[in-house]
């Protein structure tokens, strides 16, 4: 959340152990994909810096821990969900596409 914060990412949700977010909106940014592929970028760096310090710590065995990324840009439908806890949602074929790429992907690679 720190580096999304950093980078003005939007952190849609988190499903699973899946990050959802986005950036663009609701205001358009010229640059949304540079700043997504840096926040991708960072948050790889930083998850390979702790899986190094996890490895001295704890033994090799934490150093199979991977991340992958599946960035996609592309227009989407935005909805509020009203429940026990009231969320944003992002829905259609980018967000779909994202997500594919992501399940399907290599590990500790990005994307997009």
């Amino acid at each position: 959340d720190k580096v999304a914060k950093k980078r003005t990412v939007f952190k849609v949700e988190t499903i699973g152990d899946c990050y959802v977010a986005v950036t663009g909106l609701p205001d358009p940014q010229k640059d949304h994909a540079m700043r997504m592929v840096k926040f991708a970028h960072e948050c790889r760096k930083k998850f390979q810096d702790l899986v190094e310090q996890m490895k001295a710590t704890f033994g090799e065995d934490t150093g199979h821990l991977a991340m992958r990324f599946g960035l996609h840009s592309g227009p989407v439908t935005a909805g509020v969900l009203r429940g026990q806890k009231t969320r944003f949602q992002l829905f259609g074929d980018t967000v779909n596409t994202a997500s594919r790429m992501e399940s399907t992907g290599i590990r500790n690679r990005i994307h997009a």
